[in-house]
Protein backbone atom coordinates (compact mmCIF):
# COMPACT_ATOMS: atom_id res chain seq x y z
CA UNK A 1 0.00 0.00 0.00
CA UNK A 2 1.45 3.37 -1.07
CA UNK A 3 2.12 6.21 1.31
CA UNK A 4 -0.43 8.99 1.69
CA UNK A 5 0.34 12.53 0.57
CA UNK A 6 0.56 13.61 4.22
CA UNK A 7 3.19 10.92 4.93
CA UNK A 8 5.19 11.81 1.81
CA UNK A 9 5.24 15.52 2.62
CA UNK A 10 6.01 14.92 6.30
CA UNK A 11 8.97 12.69 5.42
CA UNK A 12 10.31 15.33 3.05
CA UNK A 13 9.93 18.05 5.71
CA UNK A 14 11.58 15.87 8.36
CA UNK A 15 14.54 14.78 6.19
CA UNK A 16 15.20 18.31 4.94
CA UNK A 17 14.94 19.72 8.47
CA UNK A 18 17.41 17.11 9.78
CA UNK A 19 19.83 18.08 7.01
CA UNK A 20 19.68 21.77 7.93
CA UNK A 21 19.84 20.99 11.65
CA UNK A 22 23.02 18.93 11.24
CA UNK A 23 24.75 21.84 9.54
CA UNK A 24 23.50 24.62 11.82
CA UNK A 25 23.41 22.79 15.19
CA UNK A 26 20.18 24.54 16.17
CA UNK A 27 16.81 23.30 17.58
CA UNK A 28 14.65 21.22 15.22
CA UNK A 29 11.84 23.83 15.17
CA UNK A 30 14.22 26.58 13.96
CA UNK A 31 15.47 24.33 11.15
CA UNK A 32 11.87 23.37 10.31
CA UNK A 33 11.02 27.07 9.80
CA UNK A 34 13.88 27.28 7.26
CA UNK A 35 12.65 24.08 5.55
CA UNK A 36 9.14 25.49 5.21
CA UNK A 37 10.56 28.70 3.78
CA UNK A 38 12.58 26.69 1.21
CA UNK A 39 9.44 24.79 0.24
CA UNK A 40 7.44 27.99 -0.17
CA UNK A 41 10.09 30.14 -1.87
CA UNK A 42 11.68 27.26 -3.86
CA UNK A 43 15.06 28.85 -3.08
CA UNK A 44 18.05 27.80 -0.98
CA UNK A 45 19.20 30.25 1.76
CA UNK A 46 22.63 31.73 1.07
CA UNK A 47 24.22 30.78 4.40
CA UNK A 48 24.64 27.07 3.59
CA UNK A 49 27.88 25.22 2.84
CA UNK A 50 28.28 23.83 -0.69
CA UNK A 51 27.47 20.20 0.20
CA UNK A 52 24.28 21.11 2.13
CA UNK A 53 23.28 23.54 -0.60
CA UNK A 54 23.64 20.81 -3.24
CA UNK A 55 21.59 18.34 -1.15
CA UNK A 56 18.86 20.94 -0.57
CA UNK A 57 18.73 21.72 -4.29
CA UNK A 58 18.21 18.01 -4.90
CA UNK A 59 15.44 17.93 -2.27
CA UNK A 60 13.53 20.75 -3.97
CA UNK A 61 13.46 18.86 -7.27
CA UNK A 62 11.99 15.77 -5.54
CA UNK A 63 8.79 17.51 -4.49
CA UNK A 64 6.06 19.47 -6.28
CA UNK A 65 4.06 21.53 -3.77
CA UNK A 66 1.14 21.83 -6.21
CA UNK A 67 0.57 18.06 -5.86
CA UNK A 68 -0.55 18.51 -2.25
CA UNK A 69 -3.87 19.89 -0.99
CA UNK A 70 -3.96 22.63 1.67
CA UNK A 71 -5.21 20.01 4.14
CA UNK A 72 -2.23 17.74 3.27
CA UNK A 73 0.09 20.68 3.93
CA UNK A 74 -1.60 21.54 7.24
CA UNK A 75 -1.43 17.97 8.53
CA UNK A 76 2.14 17.30 7.38
CA UNK A 77 3.52 20.53 8.84
CA UNK A 78 1.57 19.84 12.04
CA UNK A 79 3.27 16.42 12.37
CA UNK A 80 6.70 17.97 11.83
CA UNK A 81 5.98 20.69 14.41
CA UNK A 82 4.78 18.10 16.91
CA UNK A 83 8.03 16.18 16.46
CA UNK A 84 10.01 19.35 17.19
CA UNK A 85 7.86 20.19 20.19
CA UNK A 86 8.43 16.75 21.72
CA UNK A 87 12.13 17.54 21.96
CA UNK A 88 11.59 21.13 23.09
CA UNK A 89 12.04 22.07 26.74
CA UNK A 90 10.03 25.29 26.39
CA UNK A 91 6.52 25.21 27.84
CA UNK A 92 5.11 27.52 25.15
CA UNK A 93 6.28 25.14 22.41
CA UNK A 94 3.11 23.05 22.66
CA UNK A 95 0.38 22.71 20.06
CA UNK A 96 -3.39 22.61 20.50
CA UNK A 97 -4.45 18.98 19.92
CA UNK A 98 -6.14 18.46 16.54
CA UNK A 99 -9.45 17.30 18.07
CA UNK A 100 -9.59 20.39 20.32
CA UNK A 101 -8.85 22.72 17.37
CA UNK A 102 -11.66 21.05 15.37
CA UNK A 103 -14.12 21.59 18.24
CA UNK A 104 -13.14 25.27 18.55
CA UNK A 105 -13.69 25.56 14.77
CA UNK A 106 -17.13 23.92 15.12
CA UNK A 107 -18.17 26.44 17.81
CA UNK A 108 -16.74 29.33 15.78
CA UNK A 109 -18.89 28.34 12.81
CA UNK A 110 -22.00 28.14 15.02
CA UNK A 111 -21.61 31.55 16.70
CA UNK A 112 -20.67 33.30 13.45
CA UNK A 113 -23.61 31.96 11.41
CA UNK A 114 -25.36 35.34 11.17
CA UNK A 115 -22.22 37.25 10.12
CA UNK A 116 -21.79 38.05 6.43
CA UNK A 117 -18.04 38.48 7.00
CA UNK A 118 -15.83 37.76 9.99
CA UNK A 119 -12.87 39.51 11.60
CA UNK A 120 -11.03 36.99 13.78
CA UNK A 121 -8.06 37.35 16.15
CA UNK A 122 -5.92 34.81 18.00
CA UNK A 123 -3.81 36.61 20.63
CA UNK A 124 -1.92 33.39 21.48
CA UNK A 125 -1.19 32.45 17.87
CA UNK A 126 1.61 29.91 18.35
CA UNK A 127 2.21 28.13 15.04
CA UNK A 128 -1.23 29.31 13.75
CA UNK A 129 -2.55 25.75 13.74
CA UNK A 130 -5.66 26.58 15.80
CA UNK A 131 -6.44 29.68 13.74
CA UNK A 132 -5.95 27.93 10.38
CA UNK A 133 -8.25 25.07 11.54
CA UNK A 134 -10.95 27.65 12.37
CA UNK A 135 -10.44 29.45 9.04
CA UNK A 136 -11.03 26.16 7.20
CA UNK A 137 -14.44 25.87 8.84
CA UNK A 138 -15.76 29.42 8.33
CA UNK A 139 -17.68 29.90 5.09
CA UNK A 140 -17.73 33.73 5.01
CA UNK A 141 -15.03 36.14 3.79
CA UNK A 142 -12.57 36.43 6.69
CA UNK A 143 -9.97 38.94 7.90
CA UNK A 144 -7.62 37.08 10.24
CA UNK A 145 -5.07 38.37 12.76
CA UNK A 146 -2.73 36.59 15.18
CA UNK A 147 -0.13 37.60 17.73
CA UNK A 148 2.86 35.63 19.01
CA UNK A 149 5.85 36.77 21.06
CA UNK A 150 8.08 33.71 20.50
CA UNK A 151 10.33 34.30 17.44
CA UNK A 152 10.52 30.62 16.42
CA UNK A 153 6.76 30.07 16.68
CA UNK A 154 5.86 33.19 14.70
CA UNK A 155 8.30 32.20 11.96
CA UNK A 156 6.62 28.78 11.77
CA UNK A 157 3.19 30.46 11.83
CA UNK A 158 4.00 32.79 8.91
CA UNK A 159 5.34 29.91 6.79
CA UNK A 160 2.40 27.72 7.83
CA UNK A 161 -0.04 30.40 6.60
CA UNK A 162 1.94 30.95 3.37
CA UNK A 163 2.05 27.24 2.50
CA UNK A 164 -1.71 26.92 3.12
CA UNK A 165 -2.37 30.15 1.16
CA UNK A 166 -4.12 31.72 4.14
CA UNK A 167 -4.26 35.50 4.60
CA UNK A 168 -3.30 36.15 8.22
CA UNK A 169 -1.80 39.38 9.52
CA UNK A 170 0.71 38.65 12.29
CA UNK A 171 1.82 40.77 15.24
CA UNK A 172 5.21 39.80 16.70
CA UNK A 173 4.76 41.17 20.21
CA UNK A 174 3.79 40.50 23.81
CA UNK A 175 0.02 40.00 23.52
CA UNK A 176 -0.70 41.68 26.84
CA UNK A 177 0.54 44.99 25.40
CA UNK A 178 -1.73 47.20 23.23
CA UNK A 179 -2.36 46.36 19.56
CA UNK A 180 -2.92 48.53 16.50
CA UNK A 181 -6.05 46.53 15.79
CA UNK A 182 -9.70 47.47 15.35
CA UNK A 183 -12.17 45.30 17.32
CA UNK A 184 -13.04 41.90 15.84
CA UNK A 185 -16.14 39.69 15.68
CA UNK A 186 -14.44 36.64 17.13
CA UNK A 187 -11.44 35.91 19.34
CA UNK A 188 -10.12 32.35 19.58
CA UNK A 189 -7.18 31.27 21.74
CA UNK A 190 -5.63 28.32 23.48
CA UNK A 191 -4.66 30.32 26.56
CA UNK A 192 -1.08 30.20 27.87
CA UNK A 193 -1.31 29.06 31.50
CA UNK A 194 0.89 30.48 34.23
CA UNK A 195 2.13 33.76 35.67
CA UNK A 196 2.73 36.88 33.58
CA UNK A 197 6.14 38.34 34.54
CA UNK A 198 5.60 42.06 33.78
CA UNK A 199 3.78 43.46 36.84
CA UNK A 200 3.87 47.03 35.46
CA UNK A 201 1.99 46.01 32.30
CA UNK A 202 -0.37 43.75 34.28
CA UNK A 203 -1.29 46.72 36.49
CA UNK A 204 -3.25 48.18 33.51
CA UNK A 205 -5.74 45.28 33.77
CA UNK A 206 -8.80 44.79 35.94
CA UNK A 207 -7.76 41.15 36.35
CA UNK A 208 -4.34 41.99 37.79
CA UNK A 209 -3.40 40.12 40.97
CA UNK A 210 -3.88 42.00 44.24
CA UNK A 211 -0.31 41.01 45.11
CA UNK A 212 2.45 39.15 43.29
CA UNK A 213 2.34 38.13 39.63
CA UNK A 214 -0.97 38.05 37.73
CA UNK A 215 -2.18 34.99 35.85
CA UNK A 216 -1.38 35.22 32.13
CA UNK A 217 -4.53 33.23 31.27
CA UNK A 218 -6.71 35.80 33.09
CA UNK A 219 -5.01 38.73 31.36
CA UNK A 220 -5.47 37.05 27.95
CA UNK A 221 -9.21 36.74 28.63
CA UNK A 222 -9.41 40.45 29.41
CA UNK A 223 -7.24 41.38 26.43
CA UNK A 224 -9.51 39.33 24.15
CA UNK A 225 -12.49 41.18 25.59
CA UNK A 226 -10.75 44.52 24.88
CA UNK A 227 -10.48 43.68 21.16
CA UNK A 228 -13.92 42.11 20.70
CA UNK A 229 -16.81 44.17 19.31
CA UNK A 230 -19.90 44.51 21.53
CA UNK A 231 -21.99 41.43 20.76
CA UNK A 232 -18.91 39.57 19.45
CA UNK A 233 -17.69 36.22 20.73
CA UNK A 234 -14.64 34.72 22.42
CA UNK A 235 -13.80 31.01 22.35
CA UNK A 236 -11.02 30.11 24.77
CA UNK A 237 -9.33 26.79 25.50
CA UNK A 238 -8.90 27.15 29.27
CA UNK A 239 -7.40 25.09 32.10
CA UNK A 240 -9.91 22.97 33.98
CA UNK A 241 -9.11 24.80 37.23
CA UNK A 242 -9.93 28.25 35.76
CA UNK A 243 -12.81 28.96 38.16
CA UNK A 244 -11.26 27.20 41.17
CA UNK A 245 -7.94 29.05 41.53
CA UNK A 246 -6.98 31.67 44.12
CA UNK A 247 -7.81 34.59 41.76
CA UNK A 248 -10.98 33.08 40.29
CA UNK A 249 -13.47 35.22 42.27
CA UNK A 250 -12.22 38.34 40.51
CA UNK A 251 -12.41 36.56 37.12
CA UNK A 252 -15.98 35.44 37.81
CA UNK A 253 -17.07 39.00 38.65
CA UNK A 254 -15.29 40.38 35.57
CA UNK A 255 -16.98 37.92 33.21
CA UNK A 256 -20.40 38.56 34.80
CA UNK A 257 -19.96 42.30 34.29
CA UNK A 258 -18.77 42.29 30.68
CA UNK A 259 -19.96 39.05 29.04
CA UNK A 260 -22.57 36.33 28.81
CA UNK A 261 -21.38 32.77 29.35
CA UNK A 262 -22.66 30.97 26.25
CA UNK A 263 -21.15 27.60 27.07
CA UNK A 264 -18.56 25.55 28.92
CA UNK A 265 -17.48 22.31 27.28
CA UNK A 266 -15.21 20.03 29.32
CA UNK A 267 -12.88 18.08 27.07
CA UNK A 268 -12.27 14.35 27.53
CA UNK A 269 -9.28 13.43 29.71
CA UNK A 270 -8.07 11.01 27.01
CA UNK A 271 -7.03 13.99 24.83
CA UNK A 272 -4.46 15.11 27.41
CA UNK A 273 -1.35 13.54 28.91
CA UNK A 274 -2.58 13.67 32.50
CA UNK A 275 -5.63 14.64 34.53
CA UNK A 276 -4.00 17.88 35.71
CA UNK A 277 -3.61 19.00 32.06
CA UNK A 278 -7.32 18.62 31.22
CA UNK A 279 -8.89 21.67 29.59
CA UNK A 280 -12.31 23.03 28.74
CA UNK A 281 -13.64 25.30 26.01
CA UNK A 282 -15.20 28.52 27.34
CA UNK A 283 -17.55 30.38 24.98
CA UNK A 284 -18.33 34.01 25.87
CA UNK A 285 -20.33 36.77 24.21
CA UNK A 286 -19.32 40.35 24.96
CA UNK A 287 -22.34 42.25 26.25
CA UNK A 288 -24.01 44.81 24.00
CA UNK A 289 -27.28 46.78 24.09
CA UNK A 290 -29.00 44.02 22.08
CA UNK A 291 -27.33 40.93 23.52
CA UNK A 292 -29.09 38.57 25.93
CA UNK A 293 -27.69 35.63 27.88
CA UNK A 294 -28.83 32.22 26.63
CA UNK A 295 -31.87 30.84 28.48
CA UNK A 296 -29.66 27.90 29.42
CA UNK A 297 -25.88 27.91 28.75
CA UNK A 298 -24.42 25.00 26.82
CA UNK A 299 -22.86 22.78 29.51
CA UNK A 300 -21.28 19.64 28.12
CA UNK A 301 -18.93 16.90 29.28
CA UNK A 302 -17.43 15.54 26.05
CA UNK A 303 -17.21 11.73 25.96
CA UNK A 304 -14.12 9.84 24.85
CA UNK A 305 -13.56 10.56 21.17
CA UNK A 306 -13.24 6.80 20.59
CA UNK A 307 -16.87 6.34 21.68
CA UNK A 308 -18.45 7.15 18.32
CA UNK A 309 -22.06 6.59 19.45
CA UNK A 310 -21.70 8.93 22.43
CA UNK A 311 -19.90 11.51 20.25
CA UNK A 312 -22.67 11.41 17.62
CA UNK A 313 -25.27 11.83 20.38
CA UNK A 314 -23.45 14.83 21.96
CA UNK A 315 -22.94 16.52 18.56
CA UNK A 316 -26.65 16.08 17.84
CA UNK A 317 -27.53 17.69 21.18
CA UNK A 318 -25.11 20.58 20.57
CA UNK A 319 -26.51 21.17 17.06
CA UNK A 320 -30.03 21.33 18.53
CA UNK A 321 -28.87 23.71 21.28
CA UNK A 322 -27.29 26.09 18.74
CA UNK A 323 -30.42 26.02 16.54
CA UNK A 324 -32.46 27.24 19.53
CA UNK A 325 -29.76 29.70 20.66
CA UNK A 326 -29.43 31.32 17.22
CA UNK A 327 -33.22 31.95 17.17
CA UNK A 328 -33.32 33.55 20.63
Amino acid sequence: MGKSNVELLYEWLDQTTNLIQQQRHEPYLDSLATTMEILFMQEIPENQDDITSHKLQQSITELELADFSKEDVRKATQLAMLKGMKDSTQQQHLMTPETVALLVAYFAEKVMLANEKVRIFDPAGGTANLLSTVLDRLQQPVEAFASEVDPTLIQLAVMNANLQEKQIEFFHQDSIRPFLLDPVDLVVADLPVGYYPDDVQAAQYELKADEGHSYAHHLFIEQGMNYTKPGGYMIYVVPDFLFDSDQSDKLHRYIQEYAHIVGVVRLPESVFKSEKNVKSILILQKKSQDSRPPKQPLLVQMPSLKNTNAMADILGQMNNWFQTYNKE
